[in-house]
C-alpha cells in the first residue's frame, strides 16, 4: 500500500511534474509565439509606418519640387513673355523725365498725346505750355504716379512722359483758309469715334487719293497720329493736312458757319449717296463701325447718307465705306 501510494505519489509526482512541464512547455511556446506575433506586428507596423512615412516624404518631395519648379519656371516664362512684349511695343517716339518733355514741348516738334500727374500740370513750368498745347487739340491726361510707371514700365518718368505724333498739325482756321484758297467746293473729312490706327490711317489715305484738302480728328475718342497711322497711310500725311479739335460738334459749327455742308455716313440714312446732288464746300463725317455717328453729332449733319448694299452684307468697313464715299461726292 505504501509503495502503491508511493508510487501512485510518485507518479503523481511525475504526472505533475510532466504535467507542469507539459504545461510550462506549451505556455513557453505560446508565449514564444505571441512574442513573435508581438515582434512581428510591430515590425510590421513599423515596415508599414516607415512606408507611410516613405511615401508621404516622397509625396511631399514630389509636390515641393513641382512648387519648385513651378516657382523657378512660371516667373521666368512671365519675365520672357514680358520682355517680349516690351520688345513688341515700341518706344521710339515716346519722351519721359521733366528736362527731356520740357525742350520738347518748348520745341516745334508735333505730339500727340501727353500723360502727367497733377503736380507737374499745376507747376510754374509746364502749365502755360501744357494749357497751350490743349487748346491746339493735343490730348493731356492727369494720371496718377502709379500709372505713369505701369505705361512706361518702370522707367524713371519724374512725373510726365509724352508720345511724339508723326505729322505736324494745323487748326481750325488755317485747314479752313488753305482748303478755300484754290478749290470752290473743298471736301474735308472729319472722323467720330474711330480708335482703330489702321482705319485712321486707311481714311487718310483714302482721303488724299481723292484729293481732299484735309481731315479733322477729335482730341478724344480717336486714334492719334502714331506711327501705325502713318504707315498705313503710306505717305499720304506728307501731303495731307490734319486738324486735332478739341470738341467736333463745335469745330462742325465753325465749318457751317463758314460755308460748308455737313454730311454723315450711316446705314439708317434715307437718302442714298448717289442721289447726292449738293455741289458746295462739304464735310464728310464718318463714324466708327459699331457705334456710327454719335447723336449729338448727327443734330450736326444737314444731311445723312447712306451707301446702297445689294449683297447680304449688312454695312461695310469704316476706312472701306469712306472711301466709296469720298469717291461718289469728289467725283461730282
Amino acid at each position: 500500500m505504501k509503495n502503491s501510494s508511493n508510487k501512485f505519489r510518485g507518479n503523481n509526482k511525475e504526472f505533475k511534474k510532466n504535467s507542469h512541464f507539459g504545461n510550462f512547455s506549451k505556455n513557453t511556446n505560446r508565449s514564444e509565439k505571441n512574442d513573435r506575433f508581438l515582434s512581428n506586428s510591430a515590425k510590421n507596423k513599423k515596415v508599414e509606418n516607415l512606408k507611410k512615412n516613405d511615401e508621404n516624404n516622397t509625396s511631399f518631395l514630389k509636390r515641393r519640387n513641382s512648387r519648385f519648379k513651378s516657382n523657378t519656371e512660371f516667373p521666368n516664362k512671365d519675365s520672357d513673355m514680358h520682355q517680349d512684349f516690351i520688345n513688341k511695343r515700341s518706344f521710339d517716339d515716346w519722351i519721359w523725365g521733366k528736362h527731356s518733355v520740357y525742350e520738347a514741348l518748348s520745341s516745334d516738334r508735333a505730339i500727340n498725346r501727353i500723360w502727367c500727374t497733377s503736380e507737374i500740370f499745376s507747376s510754374d513750368k509746364f502749365y502755360i505750355l501744357l494749357k497751350d498745347l490743349k487748346s491746339k487739340g493735343v490730348l493731356i491726361e492727369e494720371v496718377s504716379w502709379n500709372r505713369l510707371s505701369q505705361l512706361t514700365y518702370g522707367a524713371s518718368h519724374q512725373g510726365v512722359a509724352l508720345q511724339l505724333a508723326c505729322s505736324k498739325t494745323i487748326s481750325l482756321e488755317q485747314l479752313i483758309d488753305f482748303s478755300k484758297l484754290n478749290c470752290s467746293n473743298p471736301v474735308l473729312v472729319a472722323l467720330d469715334g474711330i480708335t482703330d490706327p489702321h482705319n485712321v490711317g486707311a481714311i487718310i489715305r483714302s482721303a488724299e487719293a481723292f484729293d481732299c484738302k484735309g481731315v479733322i480728328i477729335p482730341q478724344r475718342r480717336s486714334a492719334g497720329l502714331t506711327g501705325t497711322v502713318a504707315k498705313v497711310a503710306a505717305g499720304a500725311l506728307e501731303h495731307l493736312h490734319v486738324t486735332r479739335v478739341v470738341n467736333l460738334n463745335r469745330a462742325l459749327e465753325e465749318l457751317k458757319k463758314n460755308g460748308f455742308l455737313v454730311v454723315g455716313l450711316s446705314g439708317d440714312g434715307q437718302l442714298s449717296i448717289s442721289n447726292f446732288q449738293e455741289k458746295a464746300p462739304l464735310v464728310v463725317v464718318v463714324g466708327s463701325e459699331d457705334k456710327g455717328i454719335s447723336l449729338l453729332t448727327q443734330k450736326k449733319c444737314d444731311f445723312i447718307l447712306s451707301i446702297s448694299l445689294k449683297g447680304k452684307t449688312s454695312s461695310l468697313n469704316a476706312s472701306v465705306a469712306a472711301a466709296i464715299s469720298l469717291f461718289q461726292l469728289t467725283g461730282k
